[in-house]
């Protein structure tokens, strides 16, 4: 067994002999704020954003950092 599933079983064996109900409630609690670890909530306005860059990367719409560089530079007024 791998020692993941080792630790993962161990834990629910204790959380079985656990009867205090304010302990479970906030150790669920904190089970499920450490799934949310990673997921970013986006308003539709920034999903609409981010589908039309993809759609310019599929496009060849895109310039390397280089590029970018040197476009500010020449906005810029430097040389």
């Amino acid at each position: 067994m791998l020692k993941v599933d080792e630790i993962k079983n161990d834990i629910i064996g204790k959380i079985l002999s656990i009867s205090n109900e304010d302990f479970l409630e906030a150790l669920d609690k904190l089970i499920d704020s450490s799934n949310q670890v990673g997921k970013v909530n986006i308003t539709t306005e920034q999903r609409i954003y981010l589908e039309m860059s993809e759609e310019d990367i599929l496009a060849g719409r895109i310039v390397s950092e280089q590029e970018m560089k040197e476009y500010d530079k020449k906005w810029q007024g430097e040389k």
